[in-house]
């Protein structure tokens, strides 16, 4: 008799592609108005305020489109595949990719620039989605993982003392005595040993 392993599946909640598609492209329209403004300010061309759009107003709506495909098409793969995997960011990443190949007008940089995107968005949501890597355990609380961490890693006082010797903090038992000892014997001045 074979033993069934249970697979529990999570319930798949749909995504709202164009809310999310608004928030990146108001997110990406402020960077690219910032790179623009940037890009504005570094010319040695005497261009008024408005050159932000006029002259380098092309990088905001790059960076609109970068980011709206990328959201849009994250949020219709998982809500058509009713998954959350590293593939939604790979599709997105593709495609936001292939938008901006599609400033060097030529087919392969609109492949490559996907293939490139793609890859980079699917293994960074793969390995975690960040730049710290995976949380230790979801179950555990970091403030108690790294008060253990701590406690392990004590060293005994006396082998501080060693090292370090006392003061700056660090006074090992019976400190006091050994002061009062110190100052009696160098300059004859009685300190109580309370």
């Amino acid at each position: 008799m074979a033993s069934q392993s249970k697979v529990v599946q999570e319930v798949y909640q749909p995504k709202d592609a164009v809310s999310e598609t608004v928030k990146v492209s108001l997110i990406m329209g402020a960077a690219g108005l910032t790179v623009s403004a940037i890009q504005n300010a570094l010319t040695k061309q005497n261009v008024s305020g408005w050159g932000v759009f006029t002259r380098s107003g092309g990088v905001i709506g790059l960076f609109v489109a970068v980011g709206a495909s990328h959201a849009f098409t994250a949020a219709a793969a998982a809500n058509l595949r009713e998954k959350n995997d590293s593939w939604n960011p790979a599709i997105g990443g593709f495609c936001s990719g292939a938008v901006l190949g599609t400033a060097f007008r030529t087919f392969p940089a609109v492949l490559g620039y996907g293939a490139a995107m793609g890859v980079a968005q699917g293994v960074f949501d793969y390995t975690g989605g960040k730049f710290s890597g995976y949380d230790k355990d979801p179950k555990v609380d970091e403030y108690e993982r790294k008060e253990s961490l701590r406690k392990n890693r004590r060293r005994p006082i006396q082998e501080i003392l060693d090292e370090l010797g006392e003061g700056r903090g660090v006074f090992g038992p019976g400190y006091r005595e050994r002061r009062a000892d110190r100052i009696k014997e160098r300059y004859g001045i009685d300190v109580p040993r309370t």
